[in-house]
């Protein structure tokens, strides 16, 4: 079988923002041009993962790197490549002779200025560009990106979704910040209450946003609903530090346990809080609900 020609995208892509975007939209216009598979390359576990003593807690999970990159920019095919100990040592020459060229079909790719590759980092954007040269494959290297002067990286991301600032993030990201799970098993609590919730968990190593309420969109099977979400340890009605996305579907009846659910995060409404009674919570998510339309509704 003929192996396919692919533009390919390099990167870790963590959270896939608009400085990941601008790679991502040379790959799908260049491929365009060249009647080629636009595809991005990254890797299934963050290099931190063996090189730091505390890997970086990520954006976004595998499944969203590769929704978003397919979704928001049109690349078909995304490869994870597996990050362990072979990887992180193959020399940088090896990695774009025999893996990008040789394995993947690479003629032509895409790469960020601060890309580093092979063992010790010891490939760059120019070497890059270098060898793609005398293997007769296109390379273009982009630059940084910036948004009100200010450069776009995961790491100022990161924080201002720590902090609570989600709004600006999205700005960054270009999207809204996003968290795909199953619906888990609850208590049932929000129920009695008059607000039933659907339970999610982020996978070990996602990042956990700034604590408390957040206006969301819920999409399950591609239909949209606003929410209100909390992020948090349910300190009123709960004794336990495991964070749990607790969310309530605005206008949704119905079972969703065991289903695919994507949340998407616009607006921290307010921090998690310990009430004085159950009835004072929902006294208090119900005007949640109610910001949270008045939210939406504003945004047109």
């Amino acid at each position: 079988m003929e192996q396919k020609r692919r533009v390919i995208a390099l990167g870790f892509f963590d959270g896939v923002h608009l400085g990941h975007g601008a790679l991502l939209r040379a790959v799908t216009a260049k491929a365009k041009e060249l009647n080629a598979t636009p595809s991005a390359m990254s890797f299934d576990v963050h290099p931190s993962a063996l090189l730091a003593a505390q890997p970086i807690p990520l954006l976004n999970a595998n499944e969203d790197r590769v929704w978003l990159m397919r979704h928001v920019y049109g690349i078909e095919d995304v490869i994870l490549a597996h990050f362990d100990e072979k990887m992180m040592h193959q020399p940088w020459e090896e990695f774009v002779t025999d893996y990008l060229a040789g394995e993947l079909g690479a003629v032509y790719v895409v790469a960020g200025n601060d890309f580093r590759f092979g063992d010790r980092g010891a490939g760059d954007a120019r070497r890059l560009r270098e060898k793609c040269a005398q293997l007769g494959i296109g390379c273009e290297i982009v630059g940084m990106v910036e948004l009100d002067g200010q450069q776009i990286h995961s790491t100022l991301i990161r924080d201002l979704i720590t902090a609570g600032e989600m709004e600006q993030a999205n700005r960054y990201l270009g999207h809204p910040h996003m968290l795909t799970n199953r619906v888990g098993q609850g208590k049932h609590l929000g129920r009695t209450l008059g607000f039933p919730t659907v339970n999610l968990q982020f996978q070990p190593g996602v990042l956990v946003p700034a604590r408390g309420v957040y206006a969301t969109k819920v999409y399950v099977e591609e239909r949209c609903y606003i929410a209100v979400t909390n992020v948090g340890v349910r300190p009123t009605v709960e004794d336990t530090q495991q964070v749990n996305v607790e969310a309530f579907l605005l206008d949704f009846s119905g079972d969703l346990y065991g289903r695919e659910l994507r949340v998407e995060f616009y607006r921290h409404l307010r921090g998690e809080r310990k009430f004085p009674s159950v009835e004072a919570l929902r006294d208090e998510v119900m005007r949640n609900a109610q910001q949270t339309r008045d939210y939406f509704a504003a945004q047109g």
